[in-house]
Order: C-alpha cells, then sequence, then structure tokens
C-alpha cells in the first residue's frame, strides 16, 4: 500500500475516476478529514501536487476549486491502483453512492459572475450533465448584490429555467 502524500493523491485521483462530474475542494476535503485520513495541509498539499504534475485540472468559480482527472491522471490511477487498499476503496464508493446526488447537485449547477467593462455585472450560469455543459446562459444585471443573488438561486431554479427555456424554444 501507497504511505502518507502518495496515498492521498491516490485517494483523489480514486476519487475523481468514480464520478462523472467535478468535485470541489471542500467535497474531497470534507471526505479525507471526516475519516481521519490526514490533516487539511497535507490533503491541500496532495491536491496542489497533483495539480501541479498536471494529473489533475482545476477550474474556479465563485471562490470554489473544481477538480477532474486528466488522462495523464487515469493513467497514473490505473497503475498505481493497487496501492489502495481494498477497504479504502469500499469506503470512497460507498461516499460517493451515498452522497451522490448532492455531490452531483453542488458540481452541476455553477453560477459565478464578473463586472463588466460598463460597470454592470454579467452572471454566467451553466448546468453540466457529466462533462457536458447542456445549458450556458449568461444574465446582465446592475448590481454586484443583483448578481450575487442570481449566482445564489440558480442551483435551485435552473432545473425549472431550463425547462421553460427548452419547452418555449421546441
Amino acid at each position: 500500500m501507497a504511505e502518507g502524500l502518495t496515498l492521498y493523491k491516490l485517494m483523489i485521483l480514486y476519487m475523481l475516476r468514480k464520478v462523472n462530474f467535478p468535485l470541489s475542494n471542500t467535497q474531497i476535503t470534507e471526505f479525507i478529514l471526516d475519516r481521519e485520513y490526514t490533516d487539511y495541509f497535507h490533503v491541500q498539499q496532495a491536491i496542489n501536487d497533483l495539480a501541479d504534475s498536471k494529473l489533475i485540472t482545476v477550474e474556479t468559480i465563485r471562490n470554489t476549486s473544481m477538480y477532474t482527472a486528466t488522462i495523464d491522471g487515469e493513467k497514473t490511477l490505473e497503475y498505481f491502483s493497487s496501492d489502495i487498499s481494498y477497504p479504502i476503496k469500499k469506503e470512497i464508493d460507498k461516499y460517493l453512492s451515498d452522497n451522490a446526488f448532492e455531490l452531483r447537485n453542488e458540481s452541476c449547477m455553477l453560477a459565478d459572475w464578473e463586472q463588466t467593462e460598463d460597470g454592470g455585472y454579467a452572471v454566467h450560469c451553466r448546468v453540466r450533465e457529466g462533462k457536458e455543459t447542456i445549458i450556458d446562459l449568461t444574465i446582465n444585471v446592475t448590481t454586484a448584490e443583483e448578481a450575487e443573488r442570481v449566482c445564489e438561486r440558480w442551483p435551485e431554479k435552473s432545473q425549472e429555467i431550463y425547462v421553460d427555456v427548452m419547452t418555449k424554444l421546441l
């Protein structure tokens, strides 16, 4: 079995391979910390090392880092998968299975905003299905407070908005 930091990296790669959507830093970190595999700093070091080695990609949305395994990361995991013990794999599998709905929703309904050149705000709202984007909507608003409110409400309203748009367009 792999030791220390190498094991944490392999666990992260294993988690990312077992889902078809990105996982956030918080989701990965909470799993490892809740089971007391290591401390916060070692988890962050493992994540940063994986990103620096281009074994995972990172996308930052509203101060949340979202991670996906790269092809090289998946190949690395294939080669070293046996270094993760069977009980750890089962624990990861159970966690991902038990929390699939919440993990997916947190990772697939994304909203972020930026200030535009004219002083307004553009809110970018997306829904992903697996690695595919099924809706990508940009809404211009006048204040940062409005932009924040749209971002906060997007996860709860995105499905309704998507159905309404598709109904009206088809």
